[in-house]
């Protein structure tokens, strides 16, 4: 596997968030980084964070990484891409405290999907002004 850090994603995971009013994340404590050479089959994307006992043996305050595997990510079109992004970023607690939100309640089709709505009437509305 090979890692390389992704400006260009980074800088849209955060506008991202900011469209829809994830006010709980910290974003200079999210970043995104683009993966290759992965053996998984359907993964598209995941969030890493630092266990909260690194957290503290560190004194560091949580910290979230989007990794976007290149193979699958990079094939999808434009919309796919946003979506994944926001799927990743919605794992991310209240709290931001380290840990994850769950698929089942508050990470799923219905909710990506909302999301993605209301980024794109922001978008609208925006290019409308």
């Amino acid at each position: 596997m090979k890692y390389f850090f992704s400006d260009f994603w980074t800088l849209r995971a955060k506008e991202i968030a900011q469209k829809l009013s994830l006010s709980h994340v910290d974003l200079d404590r999210v970043s995104v980084i683009k993966s290759s050479g992965s053996k998984s089959r359907r993964t598209i994307a995941r969030i890493h964070t630092i266990g909260k006992v690194m957290q503290a043996g560190m004194r560091q305050a949580p910290f979230y990484t989007i990794e976007l595997l290149s193979e699958r990510f990079d094939k999808q079109p434009e919309e796919e891409q946003v979506k994944t992004i926001i799927h990743e970023l919605l794992h991310i607690p209240k709290s931001f405290g380290g840990g994850f939100r769950s698929h089942r309640r508050f990470v799923n089709h219905k909710t990506v999907e909302e999301a993605f709505k209301k980024i794109s009437l922001v978008s609208t509305q925006t290019k409308i002004l």
